[in-house]
């Protein structure tokens, strides 16, 4: 496995950090199979530079035909270049290991304002390849956070699975959900769900918690009722960063 951390890819305008991840992942089909990509929450504080929502992603990355790490470094290089717009400060991080102490740190991004002397001092530390594309290069900031808390399997949002189309949205069968391997499981009483229907949204975005992708949810009757499809379910997915 091959831990990809990307952040600061955007300014207003233009597409964001989940979609730089999931653009990369196309490209890199022939050398490398995306297991996931996630999508992290960092701070949201006002003496934090950010487009929108201060979040990075990680990609977790299998190589195939012979690929490698320095491989995809290279990879990575000439697509942030391309896809590079002025104004935006882009890093990335590569890596097959994350020690606690690098997850300790991404921990530590949701909560306090972090400089870039802490992640490239890091970096050299555990031998991670850390490298800014741009701008103010502040895009490694959250680049090594986000391989950080992917790592310890409990943090964000998933927005891609496998080669998995993103096309389930409003009222779904649970067996459609699971059989992409996301666990529907009540957000009360942590019970697993199985069977039955559920509204998922807008597009399905599970979290990932305890290393499984899980999606909660309520029972309909508990929620507003409301999905803006004019159907009905027996549950709703109740959406976490």
């Amino acid at each position: 496995m091959i831990y990809v951390g990307v952040d600061d890819t955007d300014m207003p305008g233009t597409p964001g950090t989940n979609k730089f991840a999931k653009a990369l992942a196309i490209r890199l089909t022939d050398k490398f199979e995306c297991e996931l990509i996630v999508r992290h929450q960092l701070l949201f504080d006002p003496r934090v530079p950010y487009t929108s929502k201060n979040s990075s992603a990680s990609l977790l990355l299998h190589p195939k035909n012979g690929a490698g790490a320095a491989q995809l470094i290279d990879e990575l290089r000439g697509f942030v270049s391309e896809w590079f717009v002025e104004g935006s400060d882009p890093g990335f991080c590569v890596t097959e290991t994350i020690p606690a102490e690098v997850t300790a740190y991404g921990k530590r991004c949701q909560s306090e304002v972090i400089d870039q002397s802490e992640p490239r001092n890091l970096a050299v530390k555990h031998g991670i390849h850390l490298e800014g594309c741009g701008g103010t290069n502040d895009g490694i900031i959250g680049a090594l956070a986000a391989v950080g808390l992917v790592a310890d399997g409990n943090d964000g949002r998933v927005v891609q699975i496998g080669a998995w189309p993103d096309d389930l949205t409003g009222p779904e069968d649970i067996k459609t959900v699971r059989a992409r391997n996301v666990e529907v499981r009540c957000l009360e009483s942590e019970t697993e769900v199985k069977s039955g229907t559920i509204d998922v949204g807008k597009h399905l975005r599970p979290n990932y918690r305890g290393g499984k992708i899980v999606l909660f949810a309520r029972p309909q009757s508990e929620t507003d009722g409301s999905n803006g499809s004019g159907q009905s379910s027996d549950w709703r997915a109740i959406r976490f960063t």
